[in-house]
């Protein structure tokens, strides 16, 4: 047996990250009716099927969502506890939506618009972001495990905070991002601008692709208070 070569640096082995689960939609799914479209306190709303129209919530409490699909609609307003599953939500206007302590979980938000979308104290698990326009939202305080953003714009996003497990950043614009204070565990980078980007030191543990390290180099120098010559 060969010996072993003394002060030999261990390997991290890191498992391979994967796509979240798609969100479970029956085959068929029922028209929302207008009063679908104005969320009640401790409504719940399943297997419903919503347009280009305008779903509201004003400080509305404890919203079940499950097994819904909205279409080129807008989601305004507030919620606070609400619990969304099994959603899937293509070309909708999320602007400035407050969900406060609330959970998504097996979710698909395809090209929407998310500016000034705030997610903060929440949990996100399985939710997949395609194609979003998302920059200045927030998940401060938030936990997300098993969370794919794939070519979204999240300049000004903030992450502080926030617990991250297992979420990968694909091709994604996060300048001056924020990430102070967060904690990430096999959270990957690839092809992602982070010019600019705040809470650098924070990114401790993150896996990142060569290039976007070689981009992001003057950043980390400062984190470090190394000066480039």
């Amino acid at each position: 047996m060969p010996a072993r070569t003394r002060g030999a640096r261990r390997v991290q082995r890191v498992s391979p990250l994967r796509d979240p689960k798609p969100p479970r939609l029956p085959e068929s799914l029922s028209p929302a009716s207008p009063a679908d479209l104005e969320l009640t306190h401790d409504g719940k709303y399943l297997s419903l099927a919503y347009g280009p129209g305008r779903v509201t919530g004003a400080d509305t409490e404890n919203v079940e969502v499950e097994r819904c699909c909205f279409a080129g609609g807008t989601l305004a307003g507030s919620l606070v506890r609400a619990e969304i599953t099994d959603a899937e939500l293509t070309g909708c206007d999320l602007a400035n939506l407050k969900l406060r302590d609330s959970h998504v979980s097996t979710t698909a938000v395809l090209d929407c618009r998310m500016t000034g979308m705030r997610l903060d104290d929440g949990a996100l698990r399985e939710v997949l972001f395609t194609g979003c326009r998302a920059d200045l939202t927030s998940f401060r305080f938030a936990q997300l495990r098993e969370v794919v953003f794939r070519d979204c714009n999240l300049s000004e996003a903030n992450f502080q905070n926030a617990e991250l497990t297992r979420v990968q950043f694909e091709r994604c614009t996060l300048t001056a991002a924020q990430f102070s204070g967060a904690r990430l565990t096999q959270v990957r980078f690839s092809g992602c601008d982070l010019s600019g980007i705040g809470g650098i030191g924070s990114l401790k543990g993150a896996i990142m692709s060569r290039a976007d390290a070689a981009a992001a180099l003057d950043q980390f120098a400062a984190a470090l208070g190394i000066t480039i010559d």
